[in-house]
C-alpha cells in the first residue's frame, strides 16, 4: 500500500513523530488504528439504533408524552 499525502500533511506527521521520537509510519499506523476502532463503534451503535429503536417505538412514544 502506498499512502500519498500533500506537504503539509506529511510536514504535520513529520513533525508529530519527532515530538514522539516514532517513526513516521509508527505514527501514520496509530493513526489509521484509531479511525478504524471509533468508526468501528459508531457503526456499531448506528446498526443497533436501527434495529431496535423501531421494535420500542409504541413503548418510546408513550413514554415521551
Amino acid at each position: 500500500m502506498t499512502l500519498r499525502l500533500d506537504e503539509s500533511e506529511t510536514e504535520a506527521l513529520r513533525r508529530r513523530a519527532e515530538i514522539e521520537s516514532r517513526s513516521m509510519q509508527d505514527v501514520a499506523r496509530e493513526a489509521v488504528r484509531e479511525y478504524i476502532e471509533s468508526h468501528s463503534k459508531a457503526d456499531l451503535i448506528d446498526q443497533v439504533i436501527a434495529e431496535e429503536i423501531p421494535k420500542y417505538a409504541e413503548a418510546l412514544e408513550r413514554l415521551g408524552q
